[in-house]
């Protein structure tokens, strides 16, 4: 029995998704449970697999092609079943399916005009600025191998779509590619969004205008903490771990969110939910834009083990290998940039959540000590919050708690 092959919804948040590569060929054999292929979603890379038995009969979306969720983009049936019925008239995602067979393609020769020419060919039919090109994928990569143009030849495929003949016809005539020259100094240069880029805008947009932020910023003496951090990393050498400061900031703070669960919370629209539990969203710059990988039961856990899972989360990530449960489920969020040598930023607060950290650079500064002036290491870290879960003293306790323990990281994380 015929199986579509679907774009399916591969992270929670997933709406559309870019087909990377086809690990399977048209005519392979699968079985259930094969990878077919490698698509991007809006947080990874992530593997498709087969939800049927037989050959893989057609791919509607090559690589690099974009497709919303549901999109039949393959179909996977036996080597006689016919499957003309299965594959959508208009193609899939951005790019549109491959030819079918049909009578008049194997019986009907081409029409031609009065001097021999053939209709796809001649009289190419204008096209509005900046409208797709209809044509299949095995259309689109022959009239690559040939250096033919897409938009000088006419499609004599359902709905004008150009199909295999009509780039084999017009190979036939030579219809060459007149590239564009280069231009060095060009005034701007259009970035096609990946599927995590437009993730971004659309988040952003989903929180910095509905979520009432309100922000607030304390100054933190490092000077302790930095001692405790070589203390523990010489403790720890023979582990082969070493523990940094945004691994004692994480820490402190998982702890800090134990004892204000008013700040360890979602908003819920007609309710608040506070959490028990403390799991902490630690954004990571990759290529594509920012991820939050999730430290679960932060609170719970040692500094040598954060620093391990810190580490292999953001490896991860880069490489885009993490699995949704890596990257959901965050109760507060920490962006630090501090090694980029930011002192002082405010983040933007990833709904649900209430309230995310912004960490800054330690650097030493002049502060007065007893009376004197005296040079120490300090940070500025500034919360944003959501106004309608945390209020502006809930939100100025949590700090100083925050800020406490990392004056005190000894006593503090005992």
């Amino acid at each position: 029995m015929a199986t579509k092959v679907h774009m399916e919804a591969l992270s929670p948040t997933m709406e559309e998704g870019q087909v990377v590569r086809w690990l399977k060929s048209e005519g392979d054999e699968v079985s259930s449970g094969d990878i077919l292929a490698e698509i991007e979603t809006d947080k990874a890379t992530m593997e498709l697999v087969a939800r049927g038995d037989g050959l893989l009969r057609t791919i509607l979306l090559d690589a690099g092609g974009t497709a919303a969720v549901g999109t039949v983009i393959g179909v996977i049936a036996g080597a006689e079943e016919d499957i003309a019925d299965l594959i959508p008239a208009d193609g899939a995602g951005t790019v549109e399916a491959q030819d079918t067979p049909s009578p008049s393609d194997s019986r009907d020769p081409p029409a031609q005009d009065g001097d021999g020419r053939t209709a796809s060919t001649v009289d190419v039919p204008p096209r509005v600025p900046g409208e797709r090109i209809k044509a299949s994928p095995l259309a689109r990569r022959l009239a690559e191998e040939q250096g033919l143009q897409l938009e000088a030849i006419a499609g004599s495929g359902p709905g004008g779509r150009i199909v295999k003949r009509d780039v084999v016809e017009a190979a036939e005539r030579r219809i060459t590619v007149v590239p564009e020259p280069l231009l060095p100094d060009a005034d701007f240069e259009d970035v096609t969004l990946t599927q995590m880029r437009k993730t971004i805008a659309r988040r952003l947009v989903e929180s910095i205008g509905p979520v009432p932020h309100f922000f607030l910023t304390v100054d933190v003496d490092m000077s302790r903490t930095i001692d405790a951090r070589r203390r523990v990393n010489a403790r720890l050498e023979k582990e082969g771990v070493r523990v940094s400061i945004n691994d004692i900031v994480l820490k402190a703070v998982a702890v800090a969110l134990r004892r204000h669960p008013e700040c360890n919370a979602h908003w819920g629209g007609d309710h608040v939910r506070r959490f028990n539990r403390v799991h902490l969203g630690v954004a990571v710059a990759i290529d594509d834009g920012l991820i939050t990988p999730v430290v679960t039961d932060a609170d719970r856990k040692g500094l040598s083990q954060i620093a391990r899972e810190i580490r292999e989360l953001a490896s991860r990530a880069r490489e885009k290998k993490l699995t949704p449960a890596e990257y959901t489920g965050a109760t507060f969020s920490v962006s630090n940039l501090g090694m980029f040598g930011i002192h002082e930023f405010t983040g933007v607060i990833n709904p649900p959540e209430a309230g995310i950290l912004a960490v800054g650079a330690v650097a030493d500064r002049p502060v007065a000590v007893d009376g004197a002036v005296r040079i120490r290491p300090q940070m500025k870290m500034t919360m944003s919050c959501d106004h309608r879960v945390i209020d502006g003293a809930q939100g100025a306790r949590f700090l100083a708690t925050l800020r406490g323990i990392l004056e005190e990281p000894l006593l503090a994380l005992a």
